[in-house]
């Protein structure tokens, strides 16, 4: 899956979508999609991080605490 850093714009392919879809991660590992090389996995806070669209993540991805 592909999301969009908000700080650059660069897509991020994310390679951990259980902690994508954990809300109580914070963070994801992923690397930039961007040169002809691939790039090193690194971290990634959520709350960084866009639908390509430039749509929010989902609450319930980002907030342990979404039903109340």
């Amino acid at each position: 899956m592909y999301l969009k850093d908000m700080s650059n714009g660069d897509l991020v392919e994310i390679t951990d979508l259980g902690a994508l879809f954990d809300p109580f991660e914070a963070s994801v590992t992923g690397r930039y999609h961007a040169g002809e090389e691939m790039q090193d996995a690194q971290s990634f806070a959520k709350q960084g991080l866009l639908f390509p669209s430039g749509e929010a993540l989902p609450r319930c991805w980002v907030d342990a605490n979404y039903k109340q």
